[in-house]
């Protein structure tokens, strides 16, 4: 079943998309924040299981007392709309969901749907047209929440380094190459790791970086950095990620602890957004765009 976040203490949890251990300890000694990278077993093998899995009923009470800001749409999915209880169109795996008990979204402190900005294919100030929801937006509204709400657990889930890797073309100032927005049918076509781990590399220390501005511009004495589920890159014959899987490379996550200090170098410029609800137009476009058969 893995480790459910909220049996440990934190006071503020930063949550990664296919954060994978060994990317993390590769990177470590270039981060002071960074000091050792240790592991739990997550509760889901994809973001929508892992978040069934861990709001669950058991953990009402930590749930109540915590703000969650999201860049990831799962949660519209499965705390808010629950399409796994209801849609019965849904691929098999998702609708499995209904045997694990999610609290509903208004059991949380505070929700926000930060997938709402710069959603693939819109233009904005700080991602890529073909990318997902760049990193800063969950660092702005981490450090505002943080200040202005002081929640008692605060969790903040980034997109990075999920695909489509879009932070060397927003450098570059390029489009998408293969390998960044269908790495799968890359490898398939090529055979060609070192490319794939170099982009998913440069996405992770691109959120990494992001990471290091929340955490000197938020004060937490306990702060956690995990993800809900790492991904594999061909190891047993296996890619990517899904549902029920138990593959190690998948299932493994980082555990990273260190603290956070407001030093105040930092001035969010990102507003709150509302909660108002994506179609199941725009959701069904979104997580197609990032890989999910929906």
């Amino acid at each position: 079943m893995g480790t459910n976040v909220f049996d440990r203490e934190w006071d503020a949890l930063i949550v990664l998309d296919t954060a994978r251990v060994d990317a993390l300890r590769e990177v470590a000694d270039e981060y002071d924040f960074i000091t050792d990278v240790d592991s739990i077993w997550s509760t889901g093998g994809a973001s929508a299981e892992w978040l069934a899995r861990t709001f669950d009923e058991a953990h009402a009470e930590e749930i109540r007392e915590t703000a969650f800001l999201s860049a990831q749409s799962h949660i519209q999915e499965v705390l808010d709309t629950k399409v796994h209880e209801t849609d019965s169109s849904r691929p098999l795996p998702f609708k499995t969901l209904r045997l694990m008990p999610s609290v509903d979204i208004d059991e949380l402190d505070k929700a926000e749907y930060l997938f709402k900005f710069e959603t693939v294919g819109e233009e904005g100030p700080f991602g890529h047209t073909e990318g997902n929801t760049p990193p800063r937006y969950a660092t702005d509204r981490g450090i505002a929440v943080g200040r202005q709400r002081d929640p008692d657990r605060l969790m903040i889930q980034y997109h990075q380094p999920h695909t489509p890797w879009f932070s060397q073309a927003l450098a570059e100032d390029r489009e998408l190459k293969y390998h960044e927005y269908d790495w799968r049918n890359y490898y398939y076509d090529t055979g060609d790791t070192d490319r794939i781990w170099e982009a998913y590399m440069s996405d992770l220390r691109y959120v990494l970086d992001e990471i290091e501005i929340l955490l000197n511009n938020l004060d937490a004495e306990r702060v956690v950095i995990t993800a809900d589920h790492g991904e594999a890159f061909g190891e047993y014959g296996v890619l990517g990620h899904k549902l029920g899987s138990v593959h190690p490379k998948v299932r493994k996550v980082p555990w990273i602890e260190t603290s956070a200090v407001d030093h105040e170098t930092h001035e969010p410029t990102v507003e709150e957004p509302d909660r108002s609800k994506m179609s199941r137009e725009e959701l069904d476009h979104k997580l197609e765009a990032l890989g999910y058969k929906v």
